[in-house]
């Protein structure tokens, strides 16, 4: 498939606000050994990408400096060494970056195929999110079905997601969010009960219900400590992010009593074998829940790719739920 030498892509030009985003020409990429090249038809915007655009979250020394780190399209170019896709095939990838442009190279195998019955543009929602919740939640918190799982932001596009996943495979869901809106949301996807964190106490709420099994953070400074009260005997919390900033002073002598386990992870500094162990196990296990209509994507709103200022703009206002896309 013939492909141009050049292609529109948005950069970021300083680390900053919205505004140092800016459409710009780069040459297209050329896949390296394991990886395939793919022309975007939509990329998610989520909150790694802002962190990147401020100066707080450096690409991997491999990736490339544009941001974006989910797309969906078509397969235009494949590497050596590559099975199982070619010229022409339509997935979702998680990507190491680059997903702001026209075309982005990414390893092959963290690549998936679109959902039977879902456009490019809803499955371009689908790999950093349901990566980062099937990792942390199910393989490395553990969750089970019948234990209570809490998940803090849950109209975000990483909330929702964690209230459908925990919910069709058993659990019992909790969150948190900001307003009565986005609790009667969260509560329509599959949560038990929606905390509005203006007000209510999480704790007191999860204790009523004898704490919780499983906490999803993406807060942190005070809710780390109000989370180590809100975890049942063995519980199990796990960090993806810091709106709130990584520091707290904790009661380790709660952690030890009720023998709890503090973990975390973040996704893009990860080996593109441990990436592809997760596409692996999304494939086998959630992808045939998203065939069925049994989770998907909530969307908030799509913004053409010259307008991903507005984009990083609306998603750090907190007045979305769900999901934003930029159209390629």
């Amino acid at each position: 498939m013939n492909t141009p030498q050049m292609m529109r892509a948005v950069e970021i030009t300083k680390p900053g606000g919205p505004d140092v985003l800016c459409l710009t020409e780069r040459p297209v990429p050329s896949p390296r050994a394991g990886e395939v090249v793919l022309k975007l038809a939509y990329a998610g915007v989520n909150r790694p990408d802002a962190l990147q655009r401020a100066g707080a979250y450096d690409p991997p020394p491999t990736a490339s400096d544009l941001p974006g780190l989910e797309g969906a399209g078509e397969v235009v170019a494949v590497g050596e060494g590559v099975s199982g896709l070619s010229v022409g095939d339509q997935v979702c990838a998680l990507l190491p970056g680059g997903g702001y442009a026209e075309y982005v190279a990414t390893p092959a195998a963290h690549a998936l195929p679109i959902p039977r019955g879902m456009d490019l543009r809803m499955a371009a929602c689908l790999p950093e999110t349901f990566f980062t919740v099937w990792s942390n939640v199910f393989m490395r918190g553990g969750l089970k079905a019948g234990e209570r799982f809490l998940v803090h932001g849950g109209s975000s596009g990483i909330g929702t997601t964690a209230i459908q996943l925990a919910k069709a495979f058993g659990a019992r869901v909790f969150t948190t969010a900001g307003s009565e809106e986005k609790c009667r949301i969260c509560s329509e996807l599959g949560a038990e009960r929606a905390i509005n964190y203006r007000d209510e106490d999480f704790v007191a709420v999860m204790r009523e219900q004898g704490g919780a099994d499983v906490i999803l953070d993406m807060v942190g400074g005070d809710y780390i400590a109000k989370n180590v009260k809100t975890l049942a005997p063995d519980g199990r919390m796990v960090h993806i992010a810091f709106l709130s900033g990584p520091k707290a002073e904790i009661n380790f002598a709660l952690v030890m009593a009720k023998r709890l386990t503090i973990t975390g992870s973040t996704l893009r500094p990860q080996s593109d074998a441990a990436k592809a162990a997760i596409a692996e196990e999304l494939r086998a296990k959630v992808w045939p829940l998203i065939e069925a209509g049994t989770v998907a994507p909530v969307m908030d709103s799509e913004y053409a790719l010259e307008d991903a200022a507005k984009a990083h703009a609306h998603m750090e206002s907190s007045q979305h739920i769900g999901k934003i896309v930029l159209k390629i």
